[in-house]
C-alpha cells in the first residue's frame, strides 16, 4: 500500500494519536487461514506498542509473531486519520521478561492514566496497569513496527 507522502502524519501527530486514542486493532494469524482481528487497549513507548492480552491472540503470536496493527479516528472520509503498522509481536512470557523490558514500567503508568474511568469511576491518582504474566495465555505483547503507513485526510 502506497499513499502520497503529502498526507502522511507527522511524528508529533503519530505520538498524539498513539497516546490519546483508546483502541487499536491487532490482526494475528490464527489456525489455518483464519485472521483474528481484535480491538485492544494499548500503550506506546520507545516506538513500540504494548498490549496486555489473553487467549487466542497470545496463542497466535507464539505460533507466528507477524501481525498488523491499525489505529484510526473520525468517521467521515475527509476527516479520517490512521496509522497501520506491520511488524512483530513478542510475547513477554514471564514476570522476569516484563521486568527486563525498558519501557513496560512507563507504559503501565501511562495506561493507568489513559484508561482511568474506563471500567469504573475515575480516580484522582490512578494506579499503574498491574497486568502481569498469569496462567497459560495472559501476557504482555510488545509490538515492534517493521513498516508504518499513515494518512491524514484533512491534508487532501
Amino acid at each position: 500500500m502506497s499513499l502520497p507522502r503529502e498526507i502522511a502524519l507527522t511524528p508529533e501527530q503519530i505520538d498524539t494519536l498513539m497516546l490519546e486514542t483508546w483502541n487499536i486493532r491487532i490482526a494475528t494469524h490464527g489456525p489455518g487461514d483464519d485472521i483474528n482481528l481484535t480491538p485492544m487497549w494499548f500503550g506506546w513507548a520507545g516506538g513500540k506498542v504494548y498490549i496486555t492480552a489473553r487467549g487466542q491472540k497470545i496463542a497466535n503470536l507464539r505460533r507466528n509473531p507477524n501481525c498488523t496493527l491499525l489505529l484510526d479516528r473520525n468517521e467521515r472520509f475527509p476527516e479520517l486519520q490512521g496509522i497501520m503498522m506491520r511488524g512483530h509481536g513478542d510475547v513477554l512470557e514471564t514476570a522476569e521478561a516484563e521486568a527486563a523490558d525498558p519501557h513496560l514500567a512507563e507504559v503501565r503508568v501511562q495506561m493507568g492514566r489513559k484508561y482511568n474511568g474506563g471500567h469504573a469511576d475515575p480516580v484522582d491518582d490512578p494506579p499503574p496497569n498491574g497486568a502481569t504474566a498469569r496462567g497459560r495465555n495472559r501476557r504482555w505483547i510488545v509490538f515492534t513496527p517493521r513498516r508504518t503507513i499513515t494518512w491524514d485526510n484533512f491534508k487532501l
